[in-house]
């Protein structure tokens, strides 16, 4: 398998979590890519030239890091990250709000690179709102800091993006369980080696 990656997308980082948990890194190659360059290689695997990427060893390619991730449980080894049946339903619901503050940061972080006088405070201060606001909801249904599973692992790298990023925003302030279950989740090796840099 061949993954297209690069060392500060968290999306990208969470696909890179998986790997590492399920027993995966001995059977996929990490490709580390610049996507706004549009290689072939990349845009061959995703017409939209963006990461992650997945090309399975049947050549099929597989996009987005929740369906990626989803698809990767099934194939390795260890417990299921995302559980079967209603069980389910809780995790998925983390795991998408916690995309949804990555999202809120990622978007921020791409309108501060366009010259300051194109940048529109507007949409900067909604997209900081609704990260705050998207923190103090999950920590309203924060799993306990030794649960481990997609919900929780894509709020904990949630929570690292945004400091890594912006260490100014203290959303700590409405999320301490969130950032509790942060702490232990960036002790795992899975999470020191796909530190963001």
């Amino acid at each position: 398998m061949k993954l297209f990656v690069n060392s500060g997308s968290p999306f990208a980082r969470k696909v890179r979590i998986v790997l590492r948990e399920k027993g995966l890194m001995p059977r996929v190659e990490e490709c580390f890519t610049v996507p706004v360059d549009s290689p072939d290689d990349l845009v061959a695997a995703n017409p939209l030239a963006q990461i992650p990427a997945l090309i399975d060893d049947d050549g099929v390619g597989w996009t987005d890091s929740a369906v990626i991730c989803h698809w990767l449980d099934g194939q390795g080894a260890g417990a299921r990250l995302l559980p079967d049946g209603e069980a389910a339903w809780p995790v998925r619901r983390l795991e998408v709000l916690a995309a949804g503050i990555l999202e809120m940061t990622v978007k921020m972080v791409l309108e501060n690179r366009r010259p300051e006088t194109e940048r529109s405070p507007f949409w900067l201060k909604r997209w900081e709102s609704n990260l705050v606001r998207g923190f103090a909801a999950a920590e309203a249904v924060c799993p306990s800091p030794d649960v481990f599973d997609l919900g929780s692992l894509t709020l904990g790298l949630a929570a690292t993006y945004a400091d890594f990023r912006y260490p100014h925003i203290d959303w700590r302030a409405v999320a301490p369980k969130v950032a509790a279950l942060q702490a232990q989740l960036e002790k795992r090796q899975s999470f020191v080696d796909t530190y963001p840099k």
